[in-house]
């Protein structure tokens, strides 16, 4: 089914195979002075000239349940799910990766990589008879306490790119992929499927307009030609995602609507776990 990061893999040939990818010569150098699975080199063992680029520190420190997925936002699927279903839930999350459970998330069988399933079946899910089970691979769990290092050496060397977090129950308590690893590291990677947009925004229609998180506040109160909308804190602000994140304590969800006193509604067009990605900002043509 899966592999813990202490034990053997006992896939069958090919179950574990991910992608070629290009990381191997970073992970090298990233972890060349390790002496066991376990250990890895720290900012003050590191020479200096070996240090990557990013706070190194997170790897030792850091645990997998301060970055993990929590359980209540994995998109998983059943292992029974018939192919349309799948090609929409693949086609709505836009993971490329989900994990795939028997009966129920707490029993998972692995995971099914959008690329095996367009191989087989076509982008658009049309072909042959369906059948998930010779698609999956294998799994890594863990447990929340580990520290992030040794699971990213993990899914390096074994080439597992997806891993649940597993609680003292037997329980999956969340998701980690190789990618939320190295972003915890390194920050955020943007990659062909991510959508990047020159601009901090744009203006869809009179005055709604689609913001990336990060773009200044200052530089988006100018444009709408507005005092400061968050001069009654005491805190400095410095970007949209920022302020929405001060009006709310935490980090909303994707489709939630945030008011602001001034009459504009922040709406979460993209956000994950941890961190907004971009919003709809609609202003109060009445209070204008």
């Amino acid at each position: 089914m899966g592999d813990t990061i202490d034990g053997s893999s006992g896939a069958a040939p090919g179950a574990q195979s991910e992608d070629q990818d290009q990381t191997g010569g970073f992970f090298k150098r990233l972890f060349s002075g390790s002496k066991s699975p376990d250990l890895i080199e720290t900012p003050e063992t590191m020479e200096p000239s070996n240090l990557p680029t990013g706070d190194l520190r997170n790897l030792q420190f850091m645990r997998l349940e301060d970055v993990a997925v929590p359980r209540a936002d994995i998109t998983a699927v059943s292992q029974d799910i018939e192919r349309a279903e799948l090609v929409e839930v693949f086609k709505e999350s836009g993971y490329s990766r989900l994990p795939v459970y028997k009966d129920q998330l707490d029993n998972p069988v692995g995971f099914i990589h959008l690329k095996d399933f367009a191989l087989k079946y076509g982008f658009n899910g049309t072909g042959a008879d369906f059948a998930i089970k010779p698609l999956l691979r294998q799994l890594l769990f863990a447990p929340p306490s580990m520290a992030i290092g040794v699971l990213l050496q993990k899914m390096q060397a074994d080439r597992i790119h997806m891993a649940l977090v597993i609680d003292e129950y037997g329980g999956v308590d969340g998701l980690l992929t190789i990618e939320d690893l190295v972003e915890t590291v390194l920050g955020e990677i943007v990659d062909e499927h991510d959508t990047e947009e020159d601009d901090m925004w744009s203006e869809e229609r009179p005055g709604v307009y689609l913001a990336q998180s990060r773009a200044s506040l200052s530089e988006f109160e100018q444009m709408l030609n507005m005092g400061s909308l968050a001069e009654d804190d005491g805190e400095e602000i410095d970007t949209l995602g920022g302020l929405v994140f001060m009006l709310t304590g935490r980090v909303p969800a994707k489709g939630e609507i945030i008011p602001h006193p001034s009459g504009i509604e922040f709406e979460i067009v993209d956000a994950d776990p941890r961190r907004i990605k971009r919003l709809r900002v609609t202003r109060d043509p009445a209070r204008a």
